[in-house]
């Protein structure tokens, strides 16, 4: 696929800044450090894409894991916010894969196939991309695995033969049917009446399609910066419940108002 090149910076106040990534349980931050030299911050949730741009004044942002269970997701109107600053913002793999699919429209960069599977499917379950994963200090280590990650490999094994068409399906129901919290491959195969003889077989050719995807974000993130998949003709306002979800978030509402790019309709 081909992607939109900037010129390598961002327009205005975030031009000569840094790349912030929010990255989690997709990806082993050692790895991602190995492709892409940046900010490094935990999954992002509600408020947490403000306060990055506000401390760091980044050129872009790449979104790949965010925070929904102890707290609120990362809000739809400050991605849009950060657009509004001349922010770049990437996203892929899992959250931010999510969030790219639904801002395509309004200049979020969308990167691989996740990405893409989110665009296609509007109504696509959320949960598809969800783990459960270690607390931040174990690095947010992945207990489960993601939906989509399951779906890939079932697909892979028929392809190679594995396993047949009949049996494939039968592997995605069951793992579709199981809470996120739960769901690996061990327990799908568990549930489906399979044997541990052919766990290790198969857990061989497990398909991480979610740290493909983060990887190929994070190498192709620099020439993304300053760019947009289209002409943007929306202009960012603030409402009164984006203006709630920020104090929700502990932000006080006036650090937005000390920037260019502010319209407040309430």
């Amino acid at each position: 696929m081909d992607y939109p090149v900037g010129n390598g910076s961002a327009a205005g106040e975030t031009a000569e800044g840094p790349t912030v990534v929010f990255l989690g349980p997709t990806l082993p931050i050692a790895e991602a450090q190995a492709v892409l030299k940046a900010i490094y911050l935990h999954p992002a949730a509600q408020g947490d894409v403000v306060l990055a741009a506000h401390a760091f004044r980044p050129r872009a942002m790449v979104l790949i894991d965010g925070q929904f269970e102890d707290r609120p997701g990362v809000r739809h109107k400050e991605i849009l916010w950060a657009m509004a600053q001349g922010i770049t913002m990437i996203g892929a793999a899992s959250m931010g894969a999510l969030r790219a699919a639904e801002l395509r429209e309004f200049g979020m960069i969308g990167v691989g196939a996740v990405y893409r599977w989110f665009r296609r499917w509007a109504l696509a379950p959320d949960d598809a991309v969800a783990v459960q994963s270690a607390p931040a200090e174990f690095g947010f280590f992945p207990l489960t695995d993601a939906m989509i990650d399951l779906q890939a490999t079932f697909s892979r094994l028929m392809r190679d033969k594995m396993i047949s068409p009949e049996e494939r399906r039968a592997l995605t129901l069951t793992a579709r049917k199981m809470n996120f919290r739960d769901r690996t491959l061990k327990a799908v195969l568990c549930e489906a009446g399979w044997g541990d003889d052919v766990l290790d077989k198969f857990r061989d050719r497990i398909v991480r399609q979610k740290q493909r995807d983060a990887l190929e974000a994070l190498e192709i993130a620099p020439r993304l910066i300053g760019s947009a998949p289209r002409s943007l003709d929306w202009v960012w306002c603030a409402t009164n419940t984006f203006i709630r979800d920020i104090e929700a978030g502990g932000i006080d509402p006036d650090l937005l108002k000390t920037y260019s790019r502010y319209c407040n309709l309430s």
